[in-house]
């Protein structure tokens, strides 16, 4: 199955990097969407980044399940028009463990292109503020931060440091899997695209 071509089919295509479609012809990769455990069960959003994770797979390539252990402590500003209410680490924990139950039934955990699972906490978990501020908040700038149309929206009725960040932490999500897991792929709705 040519992945572009039956994501187009379906009307789940939006936006691509130019070259995706190419890319992915060439032949099996990984790819990843990334899951907020901010509530206790996933949404439908959530199942269709789920469905579209499954026609990856059976596209042929390895899907990766990020779990956002720790974007989930920061929140999503995007789509939002107030700052989220900071939930405890106790029910984001057990949340992010009732949603991989649930997403664990789409996906195939078997075989050739068996799907990962990754959860972003580990990536953050030893790490020092100076240690993120020198290693990842020197790697984008504040002018490319403020053109996202996630911050631009929320400028006015205020936007906390702490969510301003939260794109930092994609980025480096991506940058991770990208060296530890050779994943070439970020999949996920039009949020991400800033």
């Amino acid at each position: 199955m040519n992945f572009i071509k039956e994501l187009s089919w379906r009307g789940m295509l939006q936006d691509s990097t130019p070259g995706a479609e190419a890319f992915l012809n060439e032949g099996p990769t990984k790819g990843y969407i990334g899951f907020d455990p901010t509530a206790p069960s996933m949404t439908i959003g959530n199942y269709v980044q789920l469905m579209l994770l499954r026609l990856f797979q059976l596209s042929g390539h390895t899907p990766i399940i990020l779990m956002g252990g720790a974007t989930g402590r920061i929140g999503d500003p995007s789509g939002k028009d107030k700052e989220r209410q900071l939930k405890s680490f106790e029910e984001l924990d057990s949340n992010l463990n009732f949603q991989l139950d649930q997403a664990k039934k789409f996906l195939s955990f078997e075989g050739e292109n068996a799907a990962i699972v990754v959860n972003n906490l580990d990536f953050y978990k030893e790490m020092n503020v100076l240690n993120f501020l020198r290693d990842v908040g020197k790697t984008l700038t504040v002018s490319y931060m403020m053109s996202k149309d996630s911050v631009k929206n929320r400028l006015e009725s205020g936007l906390s440091f702490t969510e301003f960040s939260y794109q930092l932490m994609q980025a480096y999500d991506f940058q991770k899997l990208y060296t530890d897991q050779n994943c070439r792929i970020q999949m996920g709705g039009s949020d991400q695209w800033g």
